[in-house]
């Protein structure tokens, strides 16, 4: 069985973490990585018994020549229109030209299938990539994971660990799909591996609601978690027009009124990954609290 597989966008966060994951499942593994890609971070993956092959991204025939003999290409890329529909389908025809069997396409995310279209800037180009696959000469399997459980900690304003309150708009009883990155980039490896996989596989690290992650973090740091509401989901989607006339419209690839979107999408309870799939591979999967634990949230307190 041919075990190589190709993964583009390894050089950042849930990319390289792939590349460690296949590496672990004992894959044959390449990379492609832009010719301004970092000298040290190469190094660091050839060292890793990874094949290298740092290319003009836009050159179809450099990127043809290193799918060539894969088994599967993943695509771990982030960006806006020029990295999720242009590069991504330089990627494919590359691999269908190649004669590569099967693509995982850069989606990890909610199951944005069931979002309405025109209300997530970047969900809406992950959607459109869909539109330009779905009849290609190559097997295709989406991921989904819901939100990266690590943004509990970062760029998500969910936990307001100094005020002691959990944010959320319309309901707190709505249930939301959190996965590490980890966890996600393992899957994703055994996914790719994996020959028979559907056309969707969804999973998720665990499922809680704003009230579930209010008392888990009051039992972690033993203070006394409560609520920030600022309001309904018509509220939260006024904010968003607002924030987005008076912001200048950008190359950037998390403005404030795309995170609104994120957190609109997450609570107003059209999204679930239940059924998943979380059986099909042996992944042990991170609970938020067993992250939040692990994330020393004590010391966000002060």
């Amino acid at each position: 069985m041919n075990n190589t597989i190709l993964v583009a966008g390894a050089t950042g966060n849930l990319g390289g973490k792939i590349v460690n994951a296949l590496i672990r499942k004992g894959a044959d593994v390449r990379i492609v990585v832009r010719l301004e890609s970092s000298k040290e971070k190469i190094e660091a993956f050839i060292k890793s018994g990874v094949t290298v092959y740092q290319i003009d991204m836009a050159n179809s025939l450099e990127m043809k020549k290193a799918c060539e003999d894969v088994s599967c290409v993943v695509s771990a890329l982030a960006g806006l229109h020029e990295t999720i529909i242009d590069a991504q389908l330089l990627l494919l025809n590359a691999a269908i030209a190649a004669g590569v069997p099967r693509f995982i396409p850069s989606d990890f995310s909610t199951d944005f299938t069931n979002l309405i279209p025109g209300r997530n800037r970047n969900l809406d180009l992950r959607r459109d990539f869909h539109k330009r696959i779905e009849h290609s000469a190559i097997k295709v399997t989406t991921i989904f994971n819901g939100p990266f459980m690590d943004l509990l900690t970062g760029d998500m304003p969910l936990i307001l660990f100094k005020m002691k309150r959990v944010l959320y708009w319309g309901n707190p009883h709505v249930k939301m799909d959190f996965t590490t990155t980890y966890n996600v980039a393992e899957y994703t490896a055994s996914a790719a591996l994996d020959n028979t996989t559907p056309r969707y596989l969804k999973i998720a690290g665990d499922i809680v609601s704003a009230t579930d992650i209010k008392d888990i973090v009051t039992q972690i740091t033993g203070k006394k978690f409560g609520f920030l509401h600022p309001g309904g989901i018509g509220l939260l989607n006024a904010i968003i027009k607002m924030t987005k006339f008076f912001t200048k419209q950008n190359s950037e690839l998390y403005p404030p009124w795309q995170g609104m979107q994120y957190m609109r999408d997450m609570m107003e309870g059209r999204v679930s990954l239940e059924p998943n799939h979380n059986d099909r591979y042996p992944v042990k999967w991170t609970s938020v609290k067993e992250y939040l634990i692990s994330e020393n949230i004590d010391k966000k307190l002060v």
